[in-house]
C-alpha cells in the first residue's frame, strides 16, 4: 500500500485492502498483514510454524503488523495472537482472509485468488443494471436448494460450490430466471442466522467449498446466460470473541457505546462513521464483484444503516447515509454495470436518486410496501376484497418515486409467516388459481421481480435451512402444473419488452379499469416498443364477462390465461383473438385469473 492508499484507507475511501491486508499466499514466502492500530503486539501462529507465536512487525505508520514467511503451503491454517494493551492475549481470524475452517473451527485458511479461469467475457462485455431489460430474481440459500440423497448429517447433505455450478445455472435458466441471488456467503459461525451475521467478509463459506468453488459457479451461471447477486449483511456481524469484535482489544469495527454496539439480532453493529469501517466493507463488495465476477449486491437491513437501530424515531444516522452513498458511487465507477440494490423498509426518500441530489445511489429499492400489501389482500376472503380493492392500486400512486423491485423473498416463507401459496385464502385446492392469478399480477406490475425458491413449486412447507426444497411436490399434477404456470410467465416476462423495458417510464403503465365498479376486477396496458399487453385480473370467486375500452384497439391476441388446464384451470388452451365492438371488448374470466392480451392497434382512419 503507498501513501495514496494508505490516505484513502484512513479517509474511508478505500475499495482494494483486500489486495495489501490479509494473506498473500506466494511459492517463495507468503506475506501476512494486519490492522490492528492499538495492540501492543501481534503474533502469527499457524499450521507452518507449528503454531508457535511468531512476533509480526509494525510497518508503515505503526497501525499495521507484517511478517513474510517461507514454505507456507495452500490450505494451511492460521491466526493472529493479539496482544492487547489490559495484558489480554486473544487469537484471531483474519479480518481479510480469503478462506475461513468449517465451524465450530475458527481459523483462517491460506488461499489464493489466482485459482481459475473465467471464460465469461461475452457476458461481461453486455452486462447491464437491467434497468430497461428483464430482471427476474431467483432467491437461493445454498444450502438447502437440493441436497446429496442418503445424507445422514447437514454437513454430508451440502452441494459443493463446484456441484451446484452443474444444476443450479441450468435449472435458472430452464425456468426462465434472469438472474441468481445468493443468500450470504461471507463465512458465518451459525447455520441458524443463514449468513446475516458474519466474521469472514472476504472468505467464501465453507460449507460449500473454497475461492476456487465459487468462482467456478459464477462463472458457470454467466456460461448459461445468467447472473449473480450476492445478500451482502453490511450493518452488523458475529460477536464471536475469535472474529472483528474488539479486535485490537478496542472498538475498531464496532461502536464503543453499547446503546447503539448491539441491535435487535444480537449482534455488534458496524460503527459506519469510523472511516476504516467504511474501507473495510467497501473493499468487500469490491472484492465479490471484482474477484468472483458477481454482478451485484443486494445490501440486506438498510433501514439500520439510515435510522439509528432501525428506528426512525432515533433520527438519521447521518454517517451511515454517507457510508452507503459513497459505496454505491465508488461501486457504480469501479464496476459501471454491476446492481446495488436496497432491502429498505423505510420512506426514507430517495433511495435510488443520484447522490449528487441527496439521493442514496442505489440502483434499485426492495417494494415492501407492495409486498406487504399484496399478500394481505390475497390473504382476504373474496368477499372481503371488494373493500379492500385499492390496496392493489395504491402502488402505483408512489411508484415512480424510486425505482422499485417486487420481492417475494425467504423472509415470506419463514418464522410462522407460511409460505406464498400457503398465503393464499382458502383450502389447498383453491389456492393455486389464486397464487397464478397472484404470479402474474406481480409479472404485469412495473418493477423488477425477486423470488425465493421452493415457490415456483407451490411448496407449501416453510423454508428450513436443514432441509432441502420439496421436490417430490413435482410428483402431484397440481404442483407440477403450476410450476408450467410459472415457467410459461416467465418466458414471457422474458420476451415481451411491453413487460420490463420501460418499467420506470410512466408511459409505460396505463390503467384501463381501477374503478371496482366489476368487483374484484382490474385491468392496465404495459407499454413499450410500439408493443402493447392489455392485462386483467379477477381476484374473485365468481366468474367475469369483464366489460373493458381500452383505446385504439384493432384486435386481441391472448398471450396467456391463469386458468389455462396445462395449468391447472379450467379452460381450454386454445389463445384466441377478439375484435371490439362499438371500442369496447369484453373478456370472460374465470374465478381467481388473470389474462394477457396483444394489443393490435386500429388503423388510422383515412
Amino acid at each position: 500500500m503507498d501513501g495514496t492508499g494508505l490516505q484513502a484507507f484512513y479517509r474511508g475511501d478505500e475499495f482494494d485492502a483486500y489486495e495489501y491486508l490479509g494473506c498473500h499466499y506466494e511459492p517463495q514466502a507468503t506475506t501476512f498483514r494486519v490492522f490492528a492500530p492499538a495492540a501492543a503486539g501481534v503474533d502469527l501462529i499457524g499450521d507452518f510454524n507449528q503454531w508457535q507465536p511468531v512476533a509480526m512487525s509494525q510497518v508503515y505508520d505503526g497501525n499495521f503488523y507484517e511478517l513474510a514467511v517461507p514454505g507456507v503451503e495452500l490450505g494451511q491454517f492460521y491466526k493472529y495472537r493479539v496482544h492487547q494493551q489490559d495484558g489480554r492475549v486473544v487469537d484471531h481470524m483474519d479480518p481479510y482472509g480469503y478462506g475461513m475452517e468449517l465451524r465450530p473451527n475458527t481459523a483462517s485458511v491460506v488461499r489464493t485468488l489466482d485459482c481459475h479461469e473465467f471464460h465469461d467475457k461475452a457476458w461481461m462485455d453486455c452486462r447491464s443494471r437491467c434497468y430497461d431489460r428483464p430482471l427476474n430474481i431467483y432467491e437461493v440459500h445454498a444450502g438447502s436448494w437440493r441436497t446429496r440423497e442418503g445424507a445422514e448429517t447437514v454437513e454430508e447433505g451440502w452441494l459443493t460450490y463446484d456441484e451446484l455450478a452443474q444444476r443450479l445455472p441450468a435449472y435458472a435458466k430452464q425456468h426462465g430466471f434472469t438472474h441468481i441471488e445468493l443468500m450470504p456467503l461471507c463465512e458465518y459461525p451459525s447455520d441458524e442466522s443463514w449468513g446475516y451475521q458474519g466474521y469472514g467478509f472476504f472468505a467464501p463459506t465453507a460449507r460449500y467449498g473454497d475461492v476456487a468453488g465459487l468462482k467456478a459457479l459464477v462463472d458457470a451461471c454467466h456460461q448459461e446466460g445468467v447472473g449473480v447477486l450476492l445478500d451482502f449483511a453490511a450493518v452488523h456481524f458475529a460477536v464471536n470473541d475469535y472474529g472483528l469484535g474488539t479486535f485490537d482489544g478496542t472498538a475498531l469495527y464496532e461502536f464503543p457505546s453499547a446503546d447503539v454496539g448491539y441491535n435487535e439480532w444480537g449482534s455488534k453493529n458496524f460503527n459506519h462513521s469510523h472511516p476504516i469501517v467504511r474501507s473495510f466493507l467497501q473493499s468487500s463488495v469490491h472484492y465479490w464483484l471484482a474477484e468472483y465476477h458477481m454482478d451485484g449486491v443486494r445490501v440486506d437491513a438498510v433501514s439500520n444503516l439510515i435510522y439509528w437501530q432501525g428506528d426512525p424515531g432515533r433520527g438519521v444516522n447521518a454517517g451511515a447515509v454517507q457510508f452507503l452513498q459513497n459505496l454505491n458511487d465508488g461501486i457504480h465507477r469501479l464496476e459501471p454495470t454491476a446492481i446495488m440494490a436496497a432491502e429498505d423498509s423505510t420512506n426514507y426518500p430517495g433511495v435510488t436518486h443520484p447522490t449528487h441530489k441527496g439521493g442514496l445511489g442505489f440502483d434499485y429499492k426492495w417494494d415492501m410496501g407492495w409486498m406487504n400489501d399484496t399478500l394481505d389482500y390475497f390473504r382476504l376472503p373474496p368477499i372481503a376484497r371488494q373493500g379492500a380493492y385499492h390496496k392493489l392500486t395504491f402502488s402505483m400512486m408512489y411508484f415512480y418515486d424510486e425505482r422499485y423491485l417486487l420481492p417475494f423473498s425467504h423472509d415470506e416463507t419463514v418464522r410462522g409467516k407460511a409460505t406464498i401459496v400457503q398465503k393464499m385464502n382458502g383450502q389447498y385446492e383453491g389456492k393455486f388459481s389464486q397464487a397464478r392469478a397472484l404470479y402474474a399480477y406481480m409479472y404485469a406490475h412495473p418493477g423488477k421481480k425477486l423470488d425465493f425458491m421452493g415457490n415456483e413449486l407451490g411448496q407449501m412447507r416453510e423454508w428450513d435451512e436443514k432441509r432441502e426444497q420439496d421436490w417430490m411436490l413435482l410428483s402431484y399434477p397440481v404442483h407440477d402444473a403450476f410450476r408450467t404456470f410459472r415457467d410459461e410467465l416467465s418466458r414471457l416476462y422474458d420476451d415481451a419488452p411491453a413487460l420490463s423495458q420501460q418499467d420506470y417510464q410512466p408511459h409505460g403503465f396505463e390503467w384501463v379499469d381501477c374503478s371496482a365498479e366489476t368487483p374484484c376486477c382490474y385491468a392496465f396496458e404495459r407499454r413499450a416498443q410500439g408493443q402493447r399487453i392489455l392485462c386483467a385480473f379477477n381476484f374473485g370467486d365468481l366468474p367475469r364477462a369483464y366489460e373493458l375500452a381500452p383505446e385504439g384497439v384493432g384486435t386481441l391476441e391472448e398471450l396467456l390465461d391463469t386458468d389455462w388446464q396445462r395449468f391447472g384451470g379450467a379452460t381450454a388452451c386454445a389463445p384466441v383473438a377478439l375484435e371490439p365492438e362499438k371500442d369496447r371488448v369484453t373478456l370472460e374470466l374465470a374465478p381467481f385469473s388473470a389474462q394477457f392480451w396483444l394489443v393490435n392497434e386500429k388503423a388510422p382512419e383515412e
